[in-house]
């Protein structure tokens, strides 16, 4: 009766696990849901929105059904095979076993299924995926459901020596918050699912005014990162490095030590490549599409990478070789809500200047919606940084990692400028380079400048040069 029971209901009920939206990526955090239990879904209908280490993505189910149970509040970073929501595919066919959890904390309870406990990203039915499963991330007994440590120490029938050898439930980066504020988690309340330790739980040990108080986790979730600095007299804030933030820093500080930088500096006169982008604001061939000074510096460095071919490369490690691309995806970095994304414009080397700047347009506006997918930016070749928008002269920018060179792009300001031999108002403009040394020579990366800022200071040699 009991094996029936449980084959019935595990073809009941299926089960939705994060799956790796990009390339490689091993987590995701859960932005939104969109769906509460006992909501009826449909294949193909989008359940919940996650933030990878790339980008925001939506999740669609694969299946038709009634969603049974939610198994992750939103703000929760989740590895990529786990299962994220339960769906019942046959509404009305019978009690669900969900109800079945209370017994859960039982120790008679772990003999029924011993095979279960080996495979972590395999679901066994409700009752095991509801409780038992958030069991995997603690120790190596049994108990772990029950949460306290007392009682564990008790089922072990060792008083409290026994609490030593109980570790509480969390997931890795709940432990490293819990690190990082100096907490103790046996010393912490769990209010997850099955005894696991959750963010607020441990921001609430952290707060003296309020220890252990978990009267509404489900909250909590929301707004925990609003509640750090909220607190009064608070002399620091502590804020979880996770998503494009956790990417950034990490491609940072692998380019930064793996490839050997080089920058270099012009500033140049772009009087006259203001004038032409004010022409081609007015140009119907341009309508629709947005005209800006990014726009001719982009094509100024396509026709100068056409040039300098030396510099569209990569460095192959394994292989020990240079490979030259014969075609330029020009990565432009975005700053978001979330953070700094480098989406690429594919094949901008055959584009004209229209589709260019319609390309631009796009890249901006989808990467500003948080919408840019993990496919758009991957693959850059060269990228260009406009830190002019900010006020900024100039930097030196930090190589996208398995790029060859970034152009880092200034403040466009009124400045006095030597012009035909008399001291006038130029607008002027300070460019940095940034190139790999194991590619790319001084002489190269000089040559290379050299053309860009020449293009800038001549725009009609978009037209001799191209």
């Amino acid at each position: 009766m009991t094996t029936m029971t449980d084959t019935s209901n595990a073809a009941r009920f299926r089960e939705f696990k994060m799956p790796d939206v990009g390339e490689g990526l091993t987590e995701a955090e859960i932005l939104k849901w969109y769906v509460q239990p006992g909501d009826t879904v449909t294949d193909g209908q989008v359940v919940c929105e996650v933030e990878t280490a790339k980008a925001a993505v939506e999740l669609p189910i694969p299946f038709d059904g009634v969603v049974h149970e939610l198994r992750f509040p939103e703000g929760t970073t989740v590895d990529v095979g786990q299962v994220i929501i339960a769906v019942d595919v046959a509404p009305g066919s019978g009690d669900p076993v969900a109800e079945e959890p209370a017994a859960a904390p039982a120790p008679e309870a772990a003999p029924e299924a011993p095979k279960g406990r080996q495979p972590v990203l395999v679901g066994y039915g409700v009752a095991e995926s509801s409780t038992k499963r958030r069991a995997r991330k603690g120790a190596e007994t049994a108990p772990p459901a029950a949460a306290p440590a007392a009682v564990q120490a008790e089922l072990n029938g060792q008083g409290t020596a026994a609490i030593p050898e109980a570790r509480p439930l969390a997931k890795p980066p709940v432990r490293k918050l819990a690190k990082d504020l100096g907490i103790d988690l046996a010393t912490v309340t769990p209010t997850g699912v099955g005894g696991v330790i959750t963010r607020e739980d441990v921001h609430a040990a952290a707060t003296p005014s309020e220890p252990v108080a978990p009267s509404a986790p489900s909250e909590a979730a929301v707004v925990v990162e609003a509640e750090v600095p909220a607190q009064q007299g608070a002399r620091e804030t502590r804020i979880p490095v996770k998503g494009v933030r956790k990417a950034i820093a990490q491609a940072m500080v692998g380019s930064a030590f793996t490839a050997p930088h080089v920058t270099e500096f012009v500033t140049v006169d772009v009087t006259r490549t203001m004038k032409l982008v004010a022409e081609l604001k007015e140009d119907k061939d341009m309508a629709g599409v947005r005209v800006n000074p990014l726009l001719v510096i982009a094509k100024a460095l396509l026709v100068a990478i056409k040039r300098n071919p030396g510099v569209n490369a990569v460095w192959d490690e394994a292989n020990q070789e240079i490979v030259q691309k014969h075609y330029v995806n020009l990565g432009i970095a975005a700053a978001t809500p979330r953070g700094l994304i480098v989406p690429n414009i594919k094949d901008a080397h055959d584009q004209t200047l229209p589709q260019l700047a319609a390309s631009l347009g796009e890249l901006v506006a989808t990467a500003r919606d948080g919408k840019t997918s993990p496919a758009a930016m991957a693959g850059g070749t060269v990228t260009i940084t406009n830190v002019g928008v900010f006020g900024v002269d100039t930097g030196t920018p930090i190589l996208n990692p398995g790029e060859s060179a970034i152009l880092a792009v200034g403040a466009i300001k009124l400045q006095p400028w030597v012009h035909k031999g008399k001291v006038k108002p130029r607008q002027v403009t300070t460019l940095a380079l940034s190139f790999d040394h194991r590619l790319i020579d001084g002489e190269l990366g000089s040559k290379f400048l050299a053309d860009i800022a020449a293009i800038l200071e001549q725009p009609k040699r978009l037209i001799t040069w191209a």
